[in-house]
C-alpha cells in the first residue's frame, strides 16, 4: 500500500465550457481516461482515496473541482449550473485531454452529472460508474410521488430560498455542513482535520451560493430531453444502503435504465461509501473498468 501514496499530483486548470476548471492529475499520461466528479458539498479531495490507487493501476486519473466548487470558476447565474451545462464540461474535460472516450465515476451530484453526460453524450464515454445517486428519471418520479423521498430531500427546497441558506451554512464557520457530514456517516469517516480542508474550500470566495446554485438549477431551469433515457455503455452502481438522502430501492430502479448494468449494495455504508468502504469499493470498481467481457 505504500507505493500508492508516491504518486505526484498536478493541479492544473483547464479551460472548458466557458470556465476554469481546477483539476487534479495523476497517472501516466498514455494511460486511460478516468474522470471523478464529486458531489454536494465536496470537492475533489472527496476522492482522496481513490486517486492514487486507480493511478498505481495506469488510468490517468483527472479529478476536477467542478463549476462553482473550491478553485473552479463560479459563474453567478443560476441557469449555468443546470444538466446540459454541467455534462458540456465533462465532454470539455475529455476532449481537452484529447481522448475518444472516458471512464466517467460519479458521486451524489457528480453522479447527477454523470447520468446526464451517459444519456446526452453516449459515444464519449467506454463505461459509467455511480455511487448513491439515482437515474434523474427515478429522482423526478420519487420527489413527484414518493412523500418518503420528499421528505429525506427536504432541504433541496430550503436551499431554493435566496441568501438565507447561505447565511445559514456559513454560520459558526460553517457549523451545519460539517455536521451534515459527520451525522450523515459513519463515525469517524470525516475528521476534525480533513473538515477544516472543507471548510477552506466552502470559504473561497462565491463558492456557497455557486454550489446551492446547482440545487437551484434543477427547479428553476429545465435541461433539454434527452433523446433517450436508457444508458448504452456498461454501468456499475455502487450505492451504501445507510444513506440518509436516498431510499435504497432508487438503486435498482436506476439500474433498469442500463442496458447493461451491474448494482452492488455495501449494507452497512451511508451515502459516504467512497470514503467508508475505500478498499472494497475501488477493487469492486477496478474489476468492473477492467472486465473485458462488459
Amino acid at each position: 500500500m505504500d507505493n500508492l501514496h508516491k504518486h505526484v499530483y498536478t493541479h492544473v486548470y483547464e479551460n472548458v465550457n466557458g470556465v476554469t476548471l481546477h483539476v487534479v492529475q495523476a497517472g501516466p499520461e498514455d494511460g486511460p481516461l478516468l474522470i471523478f466528479l464529486h458531489g454536494f458539498p465536496e470537492y475533489w479531495h472527496g476522492w482522496h482515496k481513490q486517486i492514487d490507487f486507480f493511478a498505481a493501476a495506469g488510468f490517468r486519473v483527472w479529478v476536477p473541482d467542478q463549476r462553482g466548487y473550491n478553485l473552479s470558476s463560479k459563474p453567478r447565474r443560476v441557469q449555468d449550473y443546470n444538466l446540459d451545462t454541467l455534462a458540456k464540461d465533462v465532454v470539455g474535460l475529455i476532449d481537452t485531454a484529447a481522448a475518444k472516450q472516458a471512464y466517467l465515476v460519479g458521486h451524489d451530484w457528480g453522479g447527477a452529472a454523470a447520468w446526464w453526460t451517459a444519456v446526452s453524450y453516449p459515444d464519449h464515454l467506454k463505461k459509467l460508474c455511480i455511487m448513491n445517486v439515482a437515474h434523474h428519471s427515478v429522482m423526478r418520479r420519487a420527489l413527484q410521488k414518493q412523500w418518503r423521498q420528499r421528505l429525506k430531500s427536504w432541504y433541496m427546497l430550503y436551499f431554493q430560498l435566496p441568501k438565507l441558506p447561505e447565511r445559514m451554512l456559513k454560520a459558526g464557520n460553517y457549523f451545519a455542513l460539517a455536521r451534515q457530514m459527520r451525522q450523515s456517516s459513519r463515525p469517524g469517516t470525516f475528521s476534525a482535520a480533513e473538515l477544516d480542508l472543507y471548510r477552506q474550500a466552502w470559504a473561497q470566495p462565491g463558492a456557497l451560493t455557486a454550489m446551492l446554485n446547482w440545487y437551484r438549477a434543477l427547479f428553476q431551469t429545465t435541461p433539454q430531453t434527452a433523446i433517450t433515457n436508457l444508458v448504452q455503455m456498461p454501468t456499475l452502481v455502487i450505492w451504501g444502503k445507510q444513506d440518509k438522502f436516498m431510499q435504497a430501492e432508487m438503486a435498482q430502479q436506476s439500474i433498469e435504465y442500463c442496458v447493461n448494468g451491474r448494482l452492488i449494495y455495501f449494507d452497512n455504508a451511508t451515502h459516504w461509501v467512497m470514503h467508508e468502504e475505500a478498499d472494497k469499493v475501488n477493487n469492486c470498481l477496478l474489476d468492473f473498468l477492467l472486465d473485458e467481457q462488459e
